[in-house]
């Protein structure tokens, strides 16, 4: 069987894990019982023993047409299959807030339904747990089936007759217009079966609930101007991303999905990013979603409360707050068409990266400005905190870019930490918190002076990657962003008319696509090429947006590129991090980074385009 591509998978979950399920109707991804546990069903990772749970109808593939679509405003996804003799459809989600008794805490939805003429369908459910490296028993009991590993025991509860095969089940069955039938995934304890199964009435009930919660949560979400959909499908992916119990948001539900098919950089993103917090501070809040961004905020002041004991902080954390995510190779899985190693952890945890204390503080000032007023004994950590960077700032690091080929002076990380220093300093003024006013005045005006300095290329009349090089890279549109610079400025804007170029010109654009980074001029320890960065081309709107205040051309410019960037959407709306050079999903999928900023573009290029000409 075929990897399908990344860009054929939809995301389902429930605030505590996420599958990808296929337009094919296979979940091929799959965590219990949170993000970052490890996998029940991996062939996304390796498609022989990766494991899948697979409803299709049981029909020669050329006869069959999939179409796949969200039940609108929720998180509910609906594969439709269409043949000459009928039209089927899979509807998959997770119950959010179960009351049902006797049911288990998570669940797994999947409604098969005909509702036209008739279908045969196939089920096949062969997991493999701990990303297939624990055995397991099957039990096929009276309503389903149990599978029991040594950690973990999963019930999967129908009324269709199992077959056992191998490890896994598989069941064959044919649906005539308007029957439906139900198989629900559940954890359950030793010896307790397979799990309640649900009623024909009770699924119907249970799907209704399920929609009436995401329709409730999004109708809090204030955004009303152009492409009002697209930014409410990204909302909707981020609150999939959110663990709930603590507020923080993943990277990514997903890991070791190459962002070069073949390639090394395939990475664990289901953790924390501390340099996500300003960016989803920023955008959850500017569209009225107050109580994720408070959620958020209350996992980022517990990591403020933990800090290093010289006051630095990890660039990113566990969704529990765990502070060691050691990274080891899975190398008896072949990875996603054969991209290897299949990592999980993430080294890069340990790395420095200077820049997150800018982003931190912002999402602090921001918050306190737009959210709620933040508390003493959180001001005492965030002076630690800038202790630790007044005497580190000028050091180099490996940048926002993790690059593991050794430290350099990113202009990147000097820029953040100018925005360290200008927000703190602002907060203390606003609050009147005590503050070491004079030294942090003091390192926000050196580092401003030495970007200016040695952050320029006189030579090609740009700012650059690092002091002493004459490569661009795409984390430089920040700067008006965080006004540092302002958007006509004409530093930036000859920085900005340099990005815009090919990448044959010097440039980073690829027909409205931005790269991060020249890679041929940063040797950042792979050998790899690499796709273009989606959220550099929300970035790149942002700054041209900005930009139009002072050149119309570039107010529609950015527009233009705004709307030929969300085509490279999946069919549902959703990005992973990189677009591919033939317009292919790369790299880990769906990515909280790239709709964070869709959603700041989209709120900063509607607000410049005024309320003229809105469509």
């Amino acid at each position: 069987m075929p990897y399908q591509p990344i860009e054929n998978y939809g995301l389902i979950g429930d605030m505590h894990t996420a599958a990808l399920v296929g337009i094919d109707g296979s979940i091929d991804w799959y965590c219990f019982p949170h993000f970052d546990s490890p996998s029940v069903f991996a062939a996304i990772l390796d498609d022989r023993i990766g494991g899948r749970f697979k409803i299709a109808p049981a029909e020669p593939s050329e006869k069959i047409r999939p179409r796949q679509a969200y039940w609108p405003d929720t998180n509910i996804l609906v594969t439709r299959f269409y043949s000459p003799d009928g039209v089927g459809e899979v509807t998959d989600y997770m119950p959010v807030d179960l009351d049902w008794e006797g049911h288990g805490t998570h669940q797994l939805v999947r409604r098969v339904r005909v509702v036209r003429g008739s279908m045969p369908f196939r089920m096949e459910c062969r997991p493999a747990f701990n990303y297939a490296r624990d055995e397991h028993r099957t039990h096929l009991l009276p309503g389903g089936v149990c599978f029991e590993s040594p950690l973990l025991t999963l019930g999967l509860a129908t009324a269709v007759p199992l077959t056992p095969d191998g490890k896994g089940v598989i069941a064959e069955f044919r649906l005539r217009e308007e029957e439906s039938v139900t198989f629900l995934l559940q954890d359950t304890e030793l010896g307790q079966g397979c799990g309640i199964g649900l009623s024909e009435k009770e699924a119907t009930a249970l799907f209704k609930k399920t929609v009436d919660y995401w329709r409730r949560w999004l109708s809090k979400c204030t955004y009303s101007g152009r492409w009002r959909e697209t930014v409410h499908r990204s909302a909707l992916a981020l609150k999939l991303m959110t663990f709930r119990p603590t507020g923080a948001i993943v990277a990514a539900p997903s890991c070791s999905l190459p962002e070069v098919i073949g390639g090394k950089r395939n990475w664990d993103y289901r953790y924390t990013w501390i340099r996500d917090a300003a960016f989803t501070l920023y955008a959850l809040m500017r569209i009225g979603l107050t109580e994720e961004a408070t959620a958020f905020m209350g996992w980022v002041e517990a990591r403020c409360a933990e800090l290093k004991p010289d006051g630095s902080l990890q660039i990113m954390y566990g969704i529990d707050g765990r502070h060691h995510l050691i990274e080891e190779h899975l190398d008896h899985l072949e990875g996603y068409r054969g991209s290897r190693p299949v990592r999980i952890g993430n080294g890069a945890y340990n790395q420095i990266q200077l820049d997150i204390y800018g982003e931190l503080m912002d999402s602090v000032y921001l918050y306190n400005k737009y959210g709620a007023p933040i508390s003493y004994d959180f001001w005492r950590s965030l002076c630690r905190l800038m202790d630790y960077l007044a005497e580190n700032w000028d050091q180099p690091d490996e940048g926002i870019w993790e690059v593991r080929a050794g430290r350099y002076h990113f202009v990147y990380s000097k820029l953040m930490s100018w925005v360290a220093f200008d927000r703190a300093h602002r907060l203390a003024e606003k609050r009147s918190f005590p503050a070491d006013r004079l030294r942090w005045l003091t390192c926000r005006d050196t580092i401003y002076q030495e970007i200016m300095t040695r952050g320029w290329n006189e030579k090609r009349q740009t700012f650059v990657q690092y002091y002493g090089g004459e490569s661009l890279d795409a984390a430089l549109l920040m700067m008006p962003l965080v006004f540092f610079t302002s958007p006509d400025d004409p530093r930036i804007r000859k920085t900005l008319d340099a990005i815009l170029k090919s990448p044959e010109e010097g440039g980073l654009v690829s027909n409205s696509l931005v790269y991060r980074y020249n890679i041929r001029d940063l040797p950042d320890g792979f050998d790899d090429v690499e796709g273009t960065f989606n959220i550099c081309t929300f970035w790149l709107v942002e700054a041209m947006a900005r930009a139009g205040r002072f050149d119309p051309k570039k107010l529609d410019s950015a527009r233009l590129i705004f709307e030929q960037m969300l085509g490279y959407a999946n069919h549902l709306g959703l990005y992973a991090e990189e677009t591919g050079p033939v317009g292919e999903a790369l790299g880990n999928f769906p990515q909280a980074f790239t709709h964070l900023g869709l959603i700041s573009a989209a709120f900063n290029l509607d607000r410049a385009l005024g309320s003229a000409d809105r469509s």
